[in-house]
């Protein structure tokens, strides 16, 4: 595809990365030369600079050929005009990210009235990625596939778990209640493993199956589940009101610590059955009068990725269950893996799988990157004209780097085995190392035996036909 996209921040930046690794052809637009150097020095990618709102700009991108055009500047206004005049001027289809939760109650009206083919709202998906990670406490990060109906949770392997040292295909009650262990990051390599593979300590493995199955699981591993009652968040900006509303709709209740005394005014209007207290999440003795020993969990959600992480060691500290710390900066990721937060939210990066979702096509249901970035998990439909449907897994040729991880149909949930086949309209989750899997039919490896067999015999023949 030819993409091209309007603002060169952290969230444009990464996009860039990742759609040129895919070997898209990617320009970036944007009016400073500062935010475009970066890029310009470190990616294969054609950076102009310009206001991404100019026709003249656009014209010079080459807007007319454009597959898809991204708009993700800080201002929402804007992105939404550079969507329109890009959709006037030709390009194919367009990606606005849209922030307010103004904008947000009317986001049909606007795709509408503005063509867009997708709206993202990082807030907003980070926010519903935190309501889902309080849904198991246990689980370092938590994935949703089927419209919710299986789950991934990612789980540290730690001593004392009865786990270690157990073969995969040994796992207690695979048959009474299916799981899947789909893959394993082990000293930072990446592993689909088969049923030989065996757990050790520190191994992150990424379990599959239905919520009851995986608590089920979870059980027999004696490992405990506390329910989430009471949470503390840090930091009055638009994930922590998108987050409110989820949480409250879960009944659990929560404080909100901000200290800008403005911000804390605002949000005491915006949520007037919320506690909000105006103060300094970081403030030791501040969270101590909290009660933060008593929290099931405390988010850490300011702008500022120091105060995300002091606020959340000093919280795990004193006694909170679960910590949760917003980052933006990817370069902190191996060392907040030695800290003891439980979890980190990254909001860029789920904007970015949305658009690798968007990519893909209309085949790709839900996409997230996982091991570090070193696979993915991806929801297919099934199509009719699917060379892989009504053939037994075993029959067919995939890619030893991937895995056929669950079946969803109407009324069942299969986690395959070689006999297994299948059907038109299932949902197909795939678990993929190495490869950009965009239908079903690319997990097939296509024989090109028959194929060199004939090539070498040409040449021969060829061969004879000179020497005469």
């Amino acid at each position: 595809m030819k993409i091209l996209i309007i603002g060169a921040g952290k969230v444009g930046y990464n996009l860039a990365l990742v759609l040129s690794q895919e070997n898209h052809d990617v320009t970036i637009i944007d009016n400073y030369y500062e935010a475009l150097a970066k890029a310009e020095e470190n990616l294969d990618v054609l950076c102009i600079k310009g206001n991404g709102v100019s026709t003249n700009v656009l014209m010079e991108a080459g807007i007319k050929e454009a597959d898809l055009l991204i708009a993700v500047t800080d201002s929402d206004e804007v992105n939404m005009v550079c969507c329109l005049t890009g959709k006037k001027l030709g390009a194919v289809r367009t990606v606005a990210r849209i922030r307010d939760p103004e904008y947000a109650r009317e986001l049909t009206i606007l795709k509408e009235q503005i063509g867009l083919d997708m709206v993202i709202n990082p807030e907003h998906a980070a926010a519903e990625e935190i309501a889902l990670n309080l849904s198991f406490p246990s689980a370092i990060d938590v994935l949703s596939f089927a419209k919710g109906r299986v789950k991934m949770i990612e789980l540290k392997i730690t001593e004392d778990m009865p786990l270690v040292g157990m073969k995969l295909k040994n796992l207690p009650n695979r048959n009474l209640h299916p799981i899947l262990i789909g893959a394993v990051l082990r000293d930072g390599k990446a592993i689909v493993p088969k049923g030989d593979f065996q757990i050790k300590k520190d191994d992150l493995i990424y379990i599959l199956g239905n919520p009851s199955g995986i608590m089920y699981f979870l059980k027999t591993c004696k490992i405990v589940q506390v329910k989430i009652k009471n949470v503390m968040v840090v930091g009055a900006g638009r994930i922590a009101y998108y987050l409110t509303q989820m949480l409250s709709e879960m009944g659990i209740r929560l404080k909100i610590v901000e200290i800008d005394r403005q911000k804390c005014e605002e949000f005491a209007e915006l949520l007037p059955d919320t506690l909000i207290i105006n103060g300094d999440g970081t403030d030791e003795g501040l969270l101590l009068s909290e009660n933060i020993g008593e929290m099931d969990a405390f988010i850490s959600l300011t702008g500022m990725d120091e105060e995300n992480l002091i606020a959340a060691l000093v919280a795990k500290q004193n006694g909170a269950k679960k910590v949760i710390a917003k980052i933006s900066r990817m370069n902190y990721m191996a060392v907040i893996q030695k800290l003891g937060i439980d979890n980190v939210i990254c909001p860029k990066l789920t904007t970015t799988d949305q658009i690798l979702k968007f990519v893909r096509g209309n085949s790709v249901e839900t996409l997230h990157r996982i091991l570090e970035g070193q696979a993915e998990i991806i929801e297919l439909i099934a199509k009719g004209d699917s060379k892989i449907i009504n053939i037994p897994l075993k029959k067919l040729k995939i890619s030893k780097d991937v895995i056929v991880a669950t079946i969803v149909r109407k009324n069942e949930i299969v986690i395959p085995h070689g006999n297994d086949m299948i059907y038109e309209d299932d949902r197909v989750i795939i678990i993929s190392k190495n490869s950009k899997i965009s239908e079903l039919d690319d997990l097939i490896v296509e024989s090109s035996g028959g194929i060199q067999v004939e090539l070498q015999n040409n040449i021969k023949k060829l061969g004879s036909i000179i020497n005469m």
